[in-house]
């Protein structure tokens, strides 16, 4: 059976392919748990429950069952015992830190009528832990190597907190931690393998086009007939903070290959990468396979692009260095930009934007070098120059172009600059693939 690995969270879209419900045998069942009053009061958002639905639907099992509680004893082993009495399996996740609002191994040692016990290898995994990192251990982490009597641990290699794997009424109860790198890694190290797949079932396909320089609306119109009730492969659009998302789920590879490349001929160079491209790591491969360099200036996004081009593992092979000059001062001291052209008609223009990315360039002695200047807010707008409005400069060999946004009064000072520093890289993407002037 082909399985493939995804990283996108579509669980629930899953459940309603045809595939899923006719032709074939029932899948195996199973129940999410997801524990914390931080996600029932709205602090924190549940994504593990929507990672853990779209991974066991890649081998065949239906989700029957999400519930959502709060750190409280009576109701985590309702929904664990809920779980058991309507699934085949319950994946529990949270819950399993050291402190007094940590109860799920209390929970489902009462769901299960099982008490607790200290198990010493787990213990020892957890103290071990903390040696690695030099630190005495606090008492009250003992407390996480207990588990319901008659149930294993589960080792966790990214933190402190073991899962528990319990059986109960001929169901599998498992608990992981609920920080969603500890759960992942736990899920498909230790729990993922022993799970069985339901060959009887067709195999899923997902893969995700992200796209970057239109609206959902401009990008849904070119794809429209491939969105129509009902349609072999399903295809779907979803945008967050300006990142556009065309899903494609097919019953086969073959099948989502071919969606794929008629998508991505319709929409050209809109499309930067596919499933957990970023553009910050799109634009850094393009830059390692071209053996090139860049560097950056920046006024409004106060350092966020070159933590951007950083974020990406291997940067040190083109990020060189970046200047971030918020103040006309810096400007002028670090990137020669005229004090009295900035007296005069201010620092958010093209012309600023184009000294500032031609003097980093040069100071760096880079192949490219982006600029950013612009008003962030929520203060400091006029009506020449309004809240949103944000310059952006790229220098090369050739000279330097630049570009004007406006991105509107309506958006956040986050939104604002998070948006300033995508168009940067799609700006720099668009000139190293020759789609730009």
């Amino acid at each position: 059976m082909l399985r493939v690995r995804r990283r996108d969270y579509i669980g629930t879209l899953l459940r309603y392919l045809p595939t899923c419900r006719t032709g074939m045998l029932p899948g195996v069942k199973a129940a999410i748990v997801s524990i914390g009053t931080e996600l029932t009061n709205g602090l924190t958002v549940d994504t593990n429950s929507a990672w853990l639905s779209l991974e066991l639907a890649s081998i065949g099992w239906d989700v029957g069952l999400h519930v959502t509680v709060p750190d409280d004893r009576d109701a985590i082993a309702a929904a664990v015992r809920q779980g058991v009495a309507q699934s085949d399996a319950v994946f529990v996740n949270g819950g399993l830190g050291p402190t007094a609002d940590d109860l799920t191994r209390e929970s489902i040692s009462e769901a299960v009528g099982q008490g607790l016990s200290r198990d010493p290898e787990l213990l020892r995994q957890i103290e071990s832990y903390f040696d690695k990192l030099g630190r005495s251990m606090p008492e009250s982490n003992k407390r996480q190597a207990d588990i319901p009597i008659g149930g294993h641990g589960i080792a966790n290699t990214c933190g402190t907190a073991p899962g528990v794997r319990v059986m109960f009424d001929g169901k599998t109860i498992y608990a992981m931690p609920g920080v969603p790198r500890e759960m992942k890694v736990m899920f498909e190290r230790s729990i993922l393998p022993e799970l069985p797949v339901d060959s009887n079932r067709t195999s899923t396909v997902v893969r995700t086009i992200r796209c970057f320089g239109a609206g959902e609306a401009n990008i849904g119109e070119q794809i429209a007939d491939l969105m129509t009730s009902g349609r072999q492969p399903v295809v779907g659009i979803t945008a967050h903070d300006s990142i556009i998302s065309v899903r494609v789920i097919a019953r086969d590879a073959a099948i989502a290959e071919a969606e794929v490349a008629d998508i991505r001929g319709r929409l050209g160079q809109l499309v930067f990468g596919e499933d957990a491209t970023t553009l910050q790591s799109a634009v850094g491969q393009l830059l390692l396979d071209q053996k090139v360099t860049v560097s950056v200036a920046e006024s409004c996004t106060g350092g966020m692009l070159g933590g951007r081009l950083t974020d990406v593992s291997g940067s040190s092979g083109y990020f060189q260095g970046g200047v971030v000059t918020y103040a006309y001062e810096a400007k002028t001291d670090l990137l020669g930009v005229p004090a009295d052209l900035m007296m005069q008609k201010g620092a958010v223009n093209g012309e600023v934007a184009s000294m500032m990315a031609s003097a980093c360039r040069r100071r760096f002695g880079t192949d490219y070098a982006l600029s950013i200047t612009g008003v962030a807010g929520p203060g400091g707008g006029s009506d020449e120059k309004p809240v949103g409005l944000v310059w952006f400069g790229l220098a090369d060999a050739g000279g330097v172009v630049v570009e004007k946004r406006l991105f509107g009064t309506h958006l956040t000072r986050w939104e604002i600059r998070d948006r300033a520093c995508k168009v940067a890289l799609n700006l720099l993407r668009l000139r190293m693939t020759g789609e730009s002037g």
